[in-house]
């Protein structure tokens, strides 16, 4: 209890301290910067901070206010500060170009990239970022994705070995199981052996502190000081440090990574030294070697490090949480898990569909992974903090605050700017009345059933999922392969069904990223009914 109150304590006094310097530095030197339109402040100290923490999903919040304040507006952060979000598609272009650059971290953001994966390429700008990108791109190339195909195919095996023996042992042809923990698992192998040639384990029941900490996160809710340091952090960078559960699971997490890593990245050293053809098939023995044929690529011990934990990390849990949703999706709408069906076996029958075919010869495959993947963001929002002052392409002109009319928004060096990704991804305006619907059909016929507003965006097929610009996810094609190559085994061998009936609910709760819960359950659970494909 002492700890508590002191570490209370000192939070007050840093606030108060940052606070007499804030206005103190404000009164000196008052900004001249347009004001926009938004919504009203609450509280003075959160902003719409705890308001948005309290929402499930924040992108209906993001476009109720965009259809009443325009496409750019203004919100109100803690301690009188504002922040301007962007769902204008010419804007958040703009945005995306100039990312690293103009438009970077805030120092909040840094330390909490940091303290989570250390100082890779996630958490560099500028020439920083250039080079570790240019370092990375080799391992991600299509030919080594292309390459990993067979890796993802070998973990849905070993899944649908463990699921057939469950069906055998059943007194039923059906057996109810949390498919969530299963594709952490299958997504955990995958990436142990794609990543690095090392075997997690999981499919076979063998635990790892990195499994552990992540389920431990994704079982705990967040606490008020939690809560305080993600709304504050971006005023308050200190806040990182406060001595929260989760905090204390990030150290955790870390330093088990490390020591993983460091174990991991020497002996794919000594393999690429003894010339071992199998571990240049990882995407780090790839590094390494493209690292010794061109010393321009070299990337420090740390950096390297730090690059593994970003996998492991995008490995378990982007995957795992992309498939689950995408089996959600399927119980919810029947009929459309029988038609994938039907194109998968009529495609390849009891084979699996090569590269080549899981790329461009499967579309409702391809439709259905897209839907999920423009529904169900991992990361709903890129904030950045402008680095000088700049100026802000508009696809129209929208009204200021005092009434005024522009075409383009000028924007002072240090503004807290926003882009509401879940939002553009979902957003009536911009999808169509149908946008918080799941239907793969809109991408069928290259995308013929896109509207023309949404095809305005320039990411990844119309989508902000991941991201655009310089940071664009490197690893979104072998994200693409691994999902379609797990999620084609499944729906060739099995049937899935809601535990709970055709009823069941399921909303997204907050845990290390956004998961599926069944209403009702207190745990990131997904019971579902499955039996064997006749």
């Amino acid at each position: 209890m002492a700890l508590i109150t002191s570490s209370v304590d000192a939070v007050l006094f840093f606030l108060c301290s940052w606070l007499v310097y804030k206005v103190s530095k404000r009164l000196l030197n008052p900004a001249k910067t347009i004001r926009l339109r938004g919504p009203p402040s609450p509280s003075w100290v959160f902003g719409v901070g705890r308001y948005i923490s309290d929402q499930p999903d924040s992108g209906p919040v993001y476009e109720k206010w965009a259809s009443e304040y325009g496409p750019v507006y203004e919100v109100p952060a803690g301690f009188g500060k504002r922040k301007v979000i962007l769902t204008d598609p010419k804007a958040i272009s703009h945005f995306y170009a100039k990312e690293t650059t103009t438009y970077v971290h805030s120092p909040n953001g840094k330390l909490v990239i940091e303290s989570i994966v250390g100082r890779g390429l996630l958490w560099a700008d500028g020439d920083s970022h250039k080079r570790r990108r240019k370092a990375l791109t080799p391992a991600f190339s299509n030919a080594a994705i292309r390459r990993l195909t067979s890796v993802f195919y070998d973990s849905a095996y070993k899944l649908k070995e463990g699921w057939d023996s469950m069906l055998q042992t059943s007194s039923s042809d059906e057996i109810i199981i949390d498919v969530q923990r299963w594709m952490n698992r299958v997504s955990l192998d995958s990436i142990g052996i794609a990543g690095f040639g090392h075997d997690f384990g999981a499919l076979r029941g063998k635990t790892s502190t990195v499994a552990e900490v992540f389920d431990a996160f994704n079982a705990i809710r967040p606490s008020f000081l939690a809560i305080v340091g993600f709304i504050l952090g971006p005023i308050f960078p200190f806040l990182v440090y406060l001595p929260t559960e989760r905090k204390a699971l990030t150290t955790r997490w870390t330093e088990n990574v490390a020591e993983m890593s460091a174990q991991l990245l020497e002996r794919t050293k000594k393999a690429d030294e003894a010339g071992v053809k199998a571990e240049e098939k990882s995407l780090m023995g790839l590094l390494l070697k493209a690292e010794n044929a061109d010393s321009d690529l070299r990337m420090t011990e740390d950096e390297i490090m730090a690059q593994m934990k970003v996998l492991i990390l995008a490995g378990y849990e982007t995957t795992s949480i992309s498939l689950t949703w995408a089996l959600v999706e399927l119980c919810k709408k029947p009929e459309l898990q029988a038609k994938l069906r039907e194109e998968l076996l009529s495609r390849s029958g009891a084979s699996d569909p090569t590269w080549d075919q899981l790329t461009s010869e499967l579309p409702y495959l391809d439709s259905v992974v897209h839907e999920t993947l423009r529904l169900h963001v991992p990361v709903d929002q890129s904030g950045r903090i402008t680095t000088e002052d700049d100026i802000i392409p508009l696809t129209a002109p929208i009204t200021t605050a005092s009434g005024e009319t522009i075409d383009r928004l000028p924007v002072r060096k240090g503004t807290l700017v926003t882009v509401p990704i879940n939002c553009m991804n979902t957003s009536d305006a911009i999808w169509g009345p149908d946008a918080k619907e799941f239907k793969p059909e809109r991408w069928l016929d290259n995308g013929k059933g896109i509207p023309s507003r949404a095809q305005e965006i320039q990411g990844h097929r119309h989508l902000l999922t991941f991201v655009d610009g310089q940071r664009i996810c490197l690893g979104r094609a072998f994200a693409l392969a691994e999902f379609k190559a797990v999620l084609s085994v499944l729906i060739r061998n099995y049937t899935f069904e809601f535990a709970g009936g055709p009823s069941t609910q399921v909303e997204k709760v907050r845990a290390m990223l956004p998961r599926p819960q069944v209403v009702g359950e207190t745990e990131c659970r997904i019971p579902m009914r499955i039996g064997r494909v006749q």
